[in-house]
């Protein structure tokens, strides 16, 4: 992105998080520490099955009212449901806040206009009372501005900014090999690990118990971590979800999310990963790529 370009993404959902006993709700139930949370610092997370199963990511903000959950729009009201399955005699509010609120990204050299401060991931500032961060998760993917819809125009105008396609962002995430759409499809079907969350900041290993901390932590300190998801480059042909890749006709991969950004769970070691990586593979009727990223 250039400096005064933005993209609106309309596609990210909110939910508000309030009450006395907010913050340690979410910490009983996240994968991060929420005493990094802070109005300078936002953190990206996660809620894993007891299991240690992937269900949903998000990142968290701190608000004057509490905290600001962002997530992928259309996973809003299962968040939410899941949320009040857990809520139980805790002194919470919950409210999906989706309609009124969305995402603004913005380059790290707007930020830094914003607020002359180093390049730090998940650094936290506001723009007329509206929180502004640099992703927590790789800083190469900008800043957002978190704002109410009818302000989004007028924030344009005075930081003189001009709208470019959304694709431009998720083309982004996905030369860094973070999915960032469609996570439905990696719901239950793979550990929080395998999802990337450890590389990506998304997990805390010296915090107390969250659900699915047990196993998790194993597969950590045992260096059980096996597959990986990474994204997918379409040589020739079709492919379809749950398709298999093979190398040297040994299965060394499943598509995982078929598009619009093709992700794959890929083995990376028996065989190594560096022995397939970059090189044609067999996937159902087509011929792809794995695509690894420089963090791999």
């Amino acid at each position: 992105m250039e400096k005064n370009q933005t993209i609106p993404l309309e596609d990210r959902g909110f939910i508000q998080i309030k009450g006395d006993d907010a913050k340690d709700f979410l910490q009983n139930l996240v994968t991060n520490n929420m005493e990094k949370v802070s109005n300078i610092s936002t953190i990206f997370s996660s809620i894993l099955t007891p299991q240690g199963k992937y269900l949903y990511e998000f990142f968290i903000l701190k608000t004057n009212e509490g905290y600001l959950l962002e997530c992928e729009k259309k996973l809003t009201l299962e968040i939410l449901k899941l949320l009040e399955f857990y809520r139980l005699r805790s002194k919470v509010e919950l409210l999906d806040l989706s309609e009124s609120y969305l995402s603004l990204v913005i380059s790290l050299e707007k930020f830094k206009e914003i607020n002359k401060s180093k390049i730090i991931k998940g650094l936290t500032t506001t723009y007329q009372n509206d929180p502004v961060y640099i992703d927590p998760r790789n800083e190469k993917l900008g800043a957002k501005i978190v704002l109410k819809m009818e302000n989004m125009h007028q924030t344009i105008v005075e930081l003189n900014l001009e709208i470019i396609d959304k694709k431009n962002y998720y083309d982004k995430g996905f030369d860094l090999g973070i999915p960032q759409v469609n996570l439905d499809k990696l719901k239950d079907k793979i550990f929080g690990l395998e999802n990337n969350l450890d590389e990506l900041g998304g997990i805390d290993f010296k915090k107390g118990c969250y659900i699915g901390q047990e196993n998790t932590s194993r597969i950590k300190l045992r260096n059980k971590l096996r597959r990986r998801i990474l994204p997918i480059k379409k040589i020739s042909g079709e492919f379809y979800e749950n398709d298999i890749i093979k190398y040297k006709d040994v299965e060394v991969g499943k598509i995982i999310i078929e598009k619009p950004f093709p992700f794959a769970l890929i083995k990376i070691v028996d065989p190594d990963l560096k022995e397939f990586n970059n090189i044609e593979l067999i996937c159902g009727n087509s011929k792809v790529k794995i695509l690894k990223p420089d963090w791999v």
